[in-house]
């Protein structure tokens, strides 16, 4: 075993242990975060973004559980620790985004016989890279996607962010939007800040949606 895969292990184990404390993991302090316009202001915990093009390295979820999400965030942290052919660190970024996808066409059958929407987890990557200079992954379960500009619904909140918590808050996003001349496009998802350790009623987290404008 060489040295470099040594190394590359040891920093994907030290990732685990950051994960032994919540579900998913942000790294806010000291990191860069994506830049985006405020359009509108609903409420004070409700507003309207407008983000640019981005990239994200991003994989699927096995599941909708609290190992599903460790497993992909182990993933990706093996990724940018080193886990891609130049064997280069990309910096920790935050958000973390977790996504459940609208429902996809399915060419072989499902056990439940129906179409079934993609859950899928995104670090963004530095905005110095672009798709030519980012490392190529290892794994090949590591996708390098570009993320359009988009207009978003978000809803900050603080506390609790497992499953359950995160469903509430984008089922309460949803219902807030009802009446505001914003229209939901698509499956919402949740931007994770902070560290584990973090005292919840410090955590930034958010329940995002895309929206367009419906009147005015």
């Amino acid at each position: 075993m060489k040295l470099s895969d040594v190394g590359n292990g040891l920093a994907v184990a030290g990732s685990v242990v950051l994960l032994s404390a919540c579900s998913v993991v942000g790294i806010r302090s000291g990191t860069e975060q994506p830049t985006y316009e405020v359009v509108a202001t609903l409420a004070d915990d409700l507003e309207i973004r407008r983000y640019g093009p981005r990239i994200a390295a991003e994989t699927d979820l096995d599941g909708d559980g609290t190992e599903a999400r460790n497993q992909a965030f182990r993933t990706l942290a093996g990724y940018i620790f080193g886990g891609n052919r130049a064997q280069s660190k990309v910096a920790m970024t935050a958000p973390v985004e977790t996504e459940r996808s609208q429902s996809i066409a399915m060419t072989t059958p499902v056990e439940r016989g129906e179409a079934e929407g993609r859950r899928t987890m995104r670090f963004f990557m530095p905005a110095t890279y672009t798709m030519e200079t980012l490392p190529v992954p290892d794994d090949d379960r590591v996708r390098l996607v570009e993320v359009p500009g988009q207009t978003l619904a978000v809803l900050r909140f603080t506390g609790t962010r497992d499953g359950e918590a995160i469903a509430r808050r984008q089922a309460e996003l949803l219902a807030r939007l009802g009446g505001t001349g914003w229209q939901p496009q698509g499956a919402p998802s949740s931007f994770l800040y902070d560290p584990p350790w973090t005292l919840p009623f410090l955590r930034r987290n958010e329940a995002v949606v895309a929206v367009v404008r419906t009147e005015g």
